[in-house]
């Protein structure tokens, strides 16, 4: 049994987002994978951060991730980056120096040391553009972000990054298949 820690940032329990959480959370549990969910929405979780010690609802989703095998995150882009309110989640939970910390090389130069390298992450995201805006014109800035800039930080480089391009535009086959994808996704946790 995989344990699952799913971190979901939409404000719309009717998006195609909600759609993949759900779908995603159906395949792993028919399968007798255990999913630990938390909607940020839902939760009104803060994402503000003014440098402050981690409250008791970061230290819990630490807690919460400390057990899990598998940490999930969906979420739409928007602007080149998640929801604020999973930026911010980021920012909080996936920190300093619980996350990861740094070697120091000298002076002021140092590189991360991961404390979550035991742990695998699935990302899924949508997008309103189309793939060849993403890929070509804007350099795919959203993945290298969130894997190298999120996760490899943390020691995570066990990485699914799964996305889904022009939702708002695309036509009930095609969200098909795009939910087609996530079921796969799900069946090889």
């Amino acid at each position: 049994m995989k344990k699952i820690f799913l971190i979901y940032g939409h404000y719309d329990d009717k998006s195609f987002n909600a759609a993949i959480k759900n779908t995603f959370t159906k395949i792993v549990e028919e399968n007798g994978h255990l999913v630990d969910s938390v909607d940020l929405y839902q939760e009104k979780f803060n994402p503000v951060f003014a440098g402050e010690e981690p409250d008791e609802i970061v230290l819990d989703h630490r807690k919460r991730i400390d057990a899990c095998d598998t940490i999930v995150l969906i979420a739409p882009i928007w602007n080149f980056r998640m929801p604020a309110i999973v930026e911010g989640w980021i920012d909080k939970v996936l920190a300093p120096p619980w996350a990861f910390k740094f070697q120091k090389l000298w002076g002021n130069y140092g590189y991360p040391i991961g404390n979550l390298r035991d742990k695998k992450a699935i990302i899924f995201c949508t997008y309103g553009s189309p793939r060849l805006a993403i890929t070509t014109f804007f350099l795919n800035l959203p993945i290298r972000r969130l894997k190298r800039g999120v996760f490899h930080m943390c020691g995570i480089y066990n990485i699914n990054y799964r996305r889904y391009f022009a939702v708002p535009f695309v036509g009930d086959k095609k969200r098909e298949e795009f939910l087609n994808d996530v079921k796969k996704t799900a069946l090889n946790i």
